[in-house]
């Protein structure tokens, strides 16, 4: 029988407005059991620097020119999860063996072959006297991947654990991301667009709100098609249609300039929406009589986007919230590093070349031994 971990996984997705923590059992492989989840929103003033932080990083050389703002917030945030690990620690009376530490991601380039997570491993090690494994995404770089998606490997463990198949299972954080379990138990994964981050700029934006709860603004709108006809006729996500990762930064909200909030709300809402469409669309026309449906799994925070789900769920009746499988689907992601944090110890594969792009199967993790 294979030793049980009991991991902590944190996770501060593009929202940019907390961390989640997650303690889970797990061998790294197949047992799988949650024991906490808990979110911890950031002051007002973390957000603040973030979000800053974030807009005005556009391009690589951004990283040195503001290098000394990004020291200073990287400690910030460090310290913040420190806190948050350390409540968790005296809450969970299970003894902690790792601690997966994601970071917050500033910069995402695949092109560039980059990917920028705030977070000192080393600072979090010494405060919590944990092992802590992060910069996840690194060796997968090395390696000729693109970085992410990472949690496709989670994902499969969960399909088993459902034991439906095919399935996709769609992220809905700041991008969109999509893990696809085949029949014959293949694993695939990308990046497929704009998730909520779209959404989310329009709104802060154009109203003092973070973001539209419930797709509440959005269902007051109307999609204006003639605006998001010249959007998609003029935009184009990549140049290689074989890319896998995105970053927020290859969106932006400026075809909607000139929109009502809630016009401007229900357009990318709908926008968001047709990525889904695209994909529900190709391959139910492609399944063959007589064959099972690809389920499709939400999960993330925009799977609360109400607006957002109501259209998903009218092109398929196959559409389901992974809430509605036992899990909090507001702590897949923290869950997730959680998981690869043991997979990391043990030195499991955590990106594939069908996920990340990377030359052959390869760990992931720098690990600090407390």
């Amino acid at each position: 029988m294979k030793k049980i971990y009991t991991a902590l996984g944190t996770m501060s997705g593009t929202s940019m407005d907390g961390v989640d923590v997650s303690v889970i059992q797990s061998d790294g492989e197949n047992k799988y059991k949650v024991i906490k989840d808990k979110y911890f929103e950031y002051p007002q003033a973390i957000y603040k620097h973030l979000t800053k932080l974030r807009d005005k990083i556009k391009r690589l050389k951004d990283l040195k020119k503001y290098l000394k703002e990004i020291k200073n917030i990287e400690k910030e945030i460090t310290l913040f999860h420190a806190k948050a690990v350390n409540q968790i620690l005296k809450k969970t009376k299970t003894n902690i063996d790792f601690i997966g530490f994601h970071g917050q991601t500033i910069y995402h380039n695949a092109k560039e072959k980059i990917s920028k997570q705030l977070g000192d491993g080393k600072l979090l090690s010494k405060i919590t006297k944990k092992t802590v494994v992060y910069d996840f995404r690194q060796n997968d770089l090395k390696n000729g991947g693109e970085g992410a998606p990472l949690t496709p490997i989670f994902h499969k463990m969960l399909q088993k654990k459902f034991n439906i198949k095919p399935v996709s299972f769609f992220n809905i954080g700041g991008i969109l991301n999509r893990t696809t379990i085949w029949d014959d138990g293949e694993l695939s994964a990308k990046d497929e667009g704009p998730g909520m981050c779209l959404i989310d700029k329009w709104i802060r934006t154009n109203s003092k709100k973070r973001y539209d709860k419930n797709g509440n603004i959005a269902k007051l709108g109307k999609v204006n098609e003639i605006v998001l006809n010249k959007y998609r006729n003029s935009f184009e996500s990549s140049d290689d249609p074989n890319q896998r990762s995105l970053d927020i930064s290859a969106f932006d909200i400026s075809f909607a300039k000139g929109l009502s909030l809630e016009d401007g709300a229900a357009t990318l809402t709908f926008h968001t929406a047709e990525y889904f469409i695209t994909h529900l669309e190709l391959n139910e026309a492609g399944i063959p009589p007589g064959t099972e449906k690809e389920k499709i799994i939400l999960c993330g925070g925009g799977r609360k986007n109400k607006f957002l789900v109501n259209i998903i769920k009218s092109y398929s009746k196959n559409v389901k919230l992974i809430d509605d499988y036992g899990i909090d689907g507001d702590f897949v992601e923290s869950q997730a590093f959680a998981y690869l944090a043991i997979r990391s110890y043990l030195k499991l594969p955590i990106s594939f070349p069908e996920t990340t792009g990377c030359l052959k199967a390869c760990t992931g993790g720098e690990i600090i031994r407390f």
